[in-house]
């Protein structure tokens, strides 16, 4: 029982530790919210000009939440993504890295804290960004299921972290070009997942992995929830739930072993220490 109020008080302490990380580079979290913002609006707007571009009456309302769903999906993937793997790269460039892994810690409670942050900000992101964003438009949401879109995206959020805790191997292992060799892996989920389109449309020899991609069942879940009103224990959305337990399952311990691996190579390599 100790143990255990020993690794839950750990936990937390990494949620604080990573909470006052944010504090202090405050400056950076309004430059990326605006961005997150401006690009969101930028990319819903082309929701309400689609029918003029193509001289096409199209229903619009549905097409700027369609863009909108798949935004702030986006958004929360990115921050929650970036959450996970932007703290090694904090700790490598204030070189405290080597005492947080000489702590008698677990790594999967040190991850655990860390992933729960990640999820708060995640949320706290999106949540403002879709205040903002909806402000510019009208929409019709009488349809809408708010629980199954929440739902979705807090069971999706598990895979996610998985997906970071492998990805966090780069800034770990790489110290000046790993956070940037991060972003090729959010591109590629960017481009299989149908953010701003259906899988459908992709070439036959690509949408497998769009299957893997635990953000193609958010955004559907989201999409049935949000569109089509769709309930949590409707057949559709269960379609998408199990994918994502089973991604989850397997991404996280999967994640922490790759980590763990590449950890014990960069102690016996000296990848720890930073110079400058």
């Amino acid at each position: 029982m100790s143990s255990l109020l020993h690794q839950g008080r750990a936990t937390y302490a990494f949620f604080e530790r990573n909470w006052n990380l944010t504090k202090r580079y405050w400056a950076w979290e309004i430059v990326w919210l605006v961005y997150n913002i401006v690009n969101a609006t930028s990319v819903t707007f082309i929701g309400v000009s689609a029918g003029q571009v193509t001289n096409t009456p199209i229903n619009s309302n549905f097409l700027v939440l369609y863009l909108l769903i798949g935004t702030s999906v986006w958004t929360y993937l990115s921050v929650t993504f970036d959450g996970v793997t932007d703290i090694i790269n904090m700790e490598r460039w204030e070189g405290t890295i080597e005492y947080t892994f000489m702590a008698p810690i677990s790594r999967f409670t040190h991850m655990v804290g860390s992933c729960m942050y990640a999820v708060v900000h995640g949320l706290l992101f999106t949540l403002l960004q879709l205040v903002v964003v909806g402000a510019f438009f009208h929409l019709d949401l009488g349809h809408a299921n708010y629980l199954t879109a929440v739902f979705m995206l807090l069971i999706g959020s598990v895979s996610f972290i998985g997906f970071g805790i492998g990805t966090a191997v780069l800034p770990l292992l790489y110290t000046e070009k790993g956070m940037q060799m991060s972003f090729i892996i959010r591109s590629v989920i960017l481009l299989v997942s149908g953010v701003y389109y259906p899988i459908k449309v992709l070439p036959a020899w690509m949408q497998p992995l769009a299957r893997i991609s635990p953000a193609t069942y958010v955004l559907e879940g989201m999409r049935a929830g949000i569109l089509q009103g769709q309930a949590i224990w409707s057949v559709e959305i269960w379609n998408d739930t199990w994918p994502l337990i089973l991604t989850g399952i397997i991404s996280i311990p999967v994640g922490i072993y790759i980590f763990g691996i590449a950890e014990r190579y960069a102690k016996r390599t000296g990848r720890l220490k930073r110079n400058g």
